[in-house]
């Protein structure tokens, strides 16, 4: 049962994806990272090493790819600083990797969701003008 609800959100989150607008793709990719932040604290909590290693991985891969949709030529200043908090946020989930520090993912989860509702405030009608790549 486990597997086939596995699939089955899958092929959901593919097809979301595959209509979705950047700025729609942002906001999963926001999603996803706090989801695996998240994953990676009970992990952490529990003792399980091994969980706690994949939901950090994939975590880091998420913001890896925010931060290299990020427009460095045409992004100015706001490009500059989200780079270098994405950095920041990379660097502490490593800390909180290597130490088993709950709350080091707390602080990086606290941040996410700050820039996941500064997105989220973007209104409708400005999806497709602004997304974090032109924007930024």
């Amino acid at each position: 049962m486990r597997g086939s609800l596995r699939s089955y959100r899958k092929v959901s989150l593919d097809s979301e994806i595959a209509i979705a607008s950047p700025h729609r793709i942002i906001q999963l990719m926001f999603s996803g990272a706090l989801e695996r932040l998240a994953q990676s604290r009970y992990a952490i909590e529990q003792g399980d090493v091994v969980n706690k290693g994949i939901f950090i991985g994939k975590a880091i891969g998420i913001i890896n790819g925010l931060n290299n949709s990020l427009n460095m030529e045409d992004g100015g200043e706001i490009a500059i600083n989200l780079n270098a908090l994405y950095d920041f946020l990379l660097r502490r989930i490593s800390e909180a990797n290597m130490n088993n520090d709950a709350r080091a993912i707390d602080d990086v989860m606290d941040i996410l969701r700050t820039l996941k509702e500064g997105w989220d405030a973007i209104p409708a009608d400005k999806h497709y003008l602004t997304t974090q790549n032109e924007a930024v």
